[in-house]
């Protein structure tokens, strides 16, 4: 990275409604246009997560949501991944996930983190410390795959 990412973690009812809208934009710009893929993006579970956010500058280029354990699986997990197609390949990536275990694990402790992986992105997630736990299945015609770090 040439340039430096400020990160900050929010609860949902912390967030703006220009941050809302400006995550919004960027998941539905990777999830639904770029990959192709029609589904409801909106699904209840925002209101009761943790809110990451990557920026260079007033941009918003990276982001994922901090689940609490009980809400998706037992375990906190990590969901909505994204970062903006313009800042990938420089490692935005997987500095935005050490950044959400981390945050993970200050929020919740030490303990296992569940994710639900588009299956392309198994190696990176296994970089992390992520093992399958999962046979693949189709969410939204996409093929994923359970992952867990213990």
């Amino acid at each position: 990275m040439t340039q430096e990412i400020t990160w900050q973690l929010k609860k949902f009812e912390e967030l703006t409604g220009i941050e809302v809208y400006e995550i919004l934009a960027l998941r539905s710009e990777v999830f639904v246009v770029e990959q192709n893929c029609v589904f409801l993006d909106m699904d209840n579970k925002d209101q009761e997560s943790y809110h990451l956010q990557g920026r260079i500058g007033a941009s918003l280029i990276a982001y994922v949501r901090i689940l609490p354990p009980g809400l998706s699986y037992p375990e906190p997990s990590i969901g909505r991944v994204v970062t903006s197609p313009l800042f990938r390949r420089n490692g935005a990536g997987k500095e935005l996930m050490k950044t959400a275990i981390s945050n993970s694990y200050t929020l919740f402790g030490i303990q296992p983190i569940m994710i639900g992986a588009q299956l392309y992105l198994k190696k990176f997630y296994e970089d992390l410390g992520f093992i399958q736990c999962s046979e693949v299945y189709l969410e939204d015609e996409i093929p994923h795959i359970k992952m867990i770090k213990s």
